[in-house]
């Protein structure tokens, strides 16, 4: 539940601002002149914010789209991620915006038109050549479109850009505005799984993957195209169990002609943001795990990442055709 409700003051009487206002009609509205007068002043502290986040209502103003990292790349050449929103409804240990951000806080960048230009500019300036377009980066695609209505927003933009592919990545089960929708073929509906064993101690308030699966049998059966991100990878001893026992349950139940792709990558996180993190939760026994830092990135040693990407990868290529793998390392390719 948000409680309070911080708006920018230019954006005060935008009508999307006001229509998200009343789906909370008992929040504390607070104005502000800047977003980051809340988001980035000091002395936070993200851990205590998480159990009470305020949503924080604000335009932007310029950089709209981010080369994508190269671990995000499924096919072709050109991709760029975008955020219409900053942090996340869940709540996981291994995710980086806990380390990233100093607060827990919602952002919603309400000028979605200004967003919609750039993502149409971008897509003009490859002609025929595909971009890869992703939502889900710095937040859930997802999570909170019945708030937002992000994909009745953004989706039909994307049926006159047909060069253009766009992946909404999400652990979320919020589906209806897809299921209200004609399915596009240049949209990817991806979904994030780790084994629900690990995912007990390691992520707060992700759906079962049981009603992630019902989410993703809904989607292909009205037509949409569904994506598998096995990533991070998480280490735990019997971990090629715990995996084997998670494809098994997840490519026996979604039809092969559904799945556009599927990626794979071991936990990575940039060493400054790993630091913070375990700053925050010093007790946490995920971050005392056989870690070591490379190249300015915290991540498994790297001949237990070897073994991890190699078990999984040979385990998944006996559900998939190689030309829908996307493994996060080149070795694996």
């Amino acid at each position: 539940m948000i409680n309070t409700i911080y708006i920018e003051q230019e954006i005060l009487d935008h009508p999307r601002a006001r229509e998200i206002c009343t789906r909370f009609p008992d929040a504390t509205l607070i104005s502000c002149n800047h977003y980051g007068e809340i988001f980035n002043r000091k002395a936070q502290n993200f851990r205590l914010q998480k159990t009470n986040p305020a949503l924080i209502l604000a335009k932007k103003n310029n950089h709209f789209l981010h080369p994508a990292p190269p671990e995000y790349g499924i096919g072709g050449e050109h991709h760029y991620y975008f955020s219409h929103m900053l942090n996340c409804l869940y709540d996981c240990r291994y995710c980086f915006l806990q380390g990233m951000y100093r607060s827990a806080n919602y952002v919603i960048f309400v000028n979605f038109e200004d967003f919609q230009a750039a993502l149409r500019q971008k897509s003009q300036e490859y002609g025929d050549k595909t971009v890869n377009f992703y939502s889900g980066y710095d937040c859930d695609s997802l999570a909170l479109d019945p708030v937002t209505h992000f994909t009745s927003e953004f989706l039909p933009l994307f049926k006159t850009l047909p060069n253009s592919r766009l992946e909404l990545r999400t652990k979320s089960t919020q589906i209806r505005g897809l299921l209200n929708m004609d399915p596009l073929p240049n949209c990817i509906v991806a979904f994030s799984f780790i084994p629900n064993e690990i995912g007990r101690d390691l992520e707060q308030g992700v759906p079962r993957l049981e009603r992630r699966i019902e989410a993703m049998l809904k989607l292909c059966n009205r037509g949409w195209k569904l994506g598998l991100r096995f990533d991070p990878l998480i280490y735990q001893p019997g971990f090629e169990k715990l995996y084997q026992a998670l494809f098994e349950t997840i490519f026996s139940q979604i039809p092969q002609a559904a799945i556009h792709s599927v990626s794979l990558g071991a936990f990575r996180m940039p060493d400054k943001f790993f630091r913070n993190i375990v700053r925050l939760y010093p007790d946490e026994k995920f971050y005392a795990g056989p870690f070591s830092s490379q190249h300015g990135m915290t991540s498994y040693q790297r001949d237990l990442e070897q073994d991890m990407m190699s078990a999984c990868a040979t385990q998944i290529l006996e559900y998939i055709q190689k030309s829908k793998f996307f493994p996060c390392d080149d070795e694996y390719r």
